[in-house]
């Protein structure tokens, strides 16, 4: 199946490793141009070797999109680098620091709702703003979390999920007017070198396994391959009556809450 992505635009951000790095990888072997974003120059900079002797077109800028002005700084430095977006991916997120609701202190929500909320926000009002007077409109992917249709146990972080499930919904409606799409996907626990569930597995291995076991009814974790099939199916034309809704990409995870 063609997906017509070839020559397409995209931003991806927290694109360096991971679900991101994936989804790069993925838009890259379909044609695509990517502008990777992320915090670490390090990380950034090797994706970005590693999809160009694959012969990808990628462009990468070092910046925070939980600040406003690292938003803009990324949706312009790719239009500047690329030409007009024809896509954006909103994958920045993480929980780190956060807790139950009894404990997460002022800074743990601020820090989470930046990362996973306004960070998406941010990025997408600039985008938006860029896409609505095209003809072609656009499409943005929020890359979400069970937790925002789930239970978890961190309290900002199921808030800040939660809110960009919501966010998904009204953009959609509040956007097709300009032709542009909003999808989310939220994966499920994802295992990626240096990702949250390979930290837990290293320092605590016999509980991880105890819960692949009891929680994850494939008997294993996702990967970010498995989610950035998804992120670039929603990509491509073929989604093109796909709007609103959040896909979940987890392998059942949730119906075991």
């Amino acid at each position: 199946m063609d997906l017509e992505l070839q020559g397409k635009n995209v931003l991806i951000t927290g694109g360096s490793r991971g679900i991101g790095r994936a989804i790069a990888t993925s838009l890259i072997r379909e044609g695509a141009r990517v502008f990777l974003t992320a915090r670490g120059r390090e990380d950034l900079n090797a994706t970005a070797a590693a999809l160009r002797a694959e012969g990808g077109t990628v462009e990468v800028l070092v910046c925070d999109v939980a600040t406003p002005e690292g938003a803009y700084a990324a949706v312009a430095g790719a239009e500047a680098a690329l030409g007009p977006l024809d896509g954006l991916v909103n994958n920045v997120g993480g929980s780190q620091g956060s807790g139950s609701f009894d404990v997460a202190s002022a800074s743990d929500w601020q820090r989470v709702i930046d990362t996973n909320l306004m960070s998406t926000v941010w990025c997408s009002q600039h985008a938006v703003e860029r896409m609505k007077g095209r003809e072609q409109g656009g499409v943005i992917v929020h890359v979400n979390s069970i937790c925002g249709l789930e239970y978890c146990s961190s309290a900002p972080y199921t808030a800040a999920k939660a809110a960009l499930t919501g966010l998904t919904r009204e953009m959609a409606v509040d956007l097709a007017r300009h032709r542009i799409r909003v999808a989310g996907v939220a994966p499920g626990s994802i295992l990626f070198p240096g990702g949250s569930w390979d930290r837990r597995q290293q320092q605590d291995p016999e509980r991880i396994a105890k819960m692949v076991q009891e929680q994850l009814p494939w008997g294993r974790f996702g990967t970010p391959e498995e989610v950035a099939d998804v992120v670039t199916f929603l990509l491509s034309t073929r989604a093109r009556w796909i709007s609103g809704d959040t896909v979940v990409v987890d392998g059942a995870q949730a119906r075991m809450f």
